[in-house]
């Protein structure tokens, strides 16, 4: 994106995601910080809000790199920059960042998980529903086929963790249905996942955790989930 505008990608409290770089090429585990972008103040310097954690400030170093990703309702970018001033505005405690790359368009196999607590129906599917699913189709799915209540506890763009009382094999391809409020409006979303595991809790026996990744999701709801996701993290930094 080399001569582009950063305002034709990302736009002011845009959620960001920061990794320490050196951790990230040595390959060791590091957390992720959760920001916000605060101002564009040039084509290749950014103002961030201080991440939190656990209501404290996370100080990241002058002179460091970082690997960042901003999470934009058009998409995921990803570029790395280098903290050049740490400084406090009224009661911000902002960060000036300077893009060491150019911002790119950003595909990756983990997405950033939402902690949330709402409503769905879920199934396993039949075998009709199964092959479709093989041969790399969406399915047609089956409304008279009988469904359970569940919760889902966080989610992502690429799956979702919920509670139920009843057991999933792992492994197995099940039907789950939900709604999400998007720009104000309630969406249905129906998506395949992929039981990965499946488990009672130790402190509640009567009830069973399972972790899914989705399988063959369209690509509108795909976005349609991120976007739910940012929109519900830009409310939460508003209410702080």
């Amino acid at each position: 994106m080399t001569g582009q505008m950063l305002s034709n990608f990302l736009t002011e409290g845009d959620k960001v995601e920061i990794q320490p770089l050196e951790q990230k090429i040595k390959g060791e585990k590091s957390k992720y910080y959760i920001s916000s972008l605060q101002e564009i103040l040039s084509n290749d310097t950014v103002e961030i809000l201080m991440p939190m954690e656990q209501n404290k400030p996370v100080l990241l170093s002058l002179g460091a790199k970082y690997e960042l990703v901003f999470y934009n309702k058009t998409g995921l970018y990803q570029c790395v920059a280098k903290v050049i001033d740490r400084y406090r505005d009224n009661k911000l405690v902002l960060i000036r960042l300077e893009f060491e790359t150019n911002l790119r368009k950003y595909q990756r196999r983990e997405y950033y998980r939402y902690s949330c607590a709402f409503e769905m129906q879920v199934r396993n599917l039949d075998e009709e529903e199964e092959k479709s699913v093989t041969n790399n189709q969406r399915p047609e799915f089956k409304e008279d086929l009988l469904t359970i209540p569940a919760v889902i506890v966080d989610i992502s763009g690429g799956g979702l963790r919920f509670m139920s009382s009843e057991t999933f094999a792992v492994g197995s391809l099940i039907y789950c249905t939900f709604r999400l409020k998007i720009s104000e409006r309630i969406k249905e979303l129906e998506v395949v996942g992929e039981i990965l595991s499946s488990g009672r809790l130790d402190n509640r026996p009567e009830l069973c955790e399972h972790r899914v990744q989705f399988r063959n999701i369209e690509a509108r709801a795909r976005e349609d989930i991120i976007k739910f996701i940012f929109e519900e993290e830009r409310k939460s930094r508003k209410i702080d």
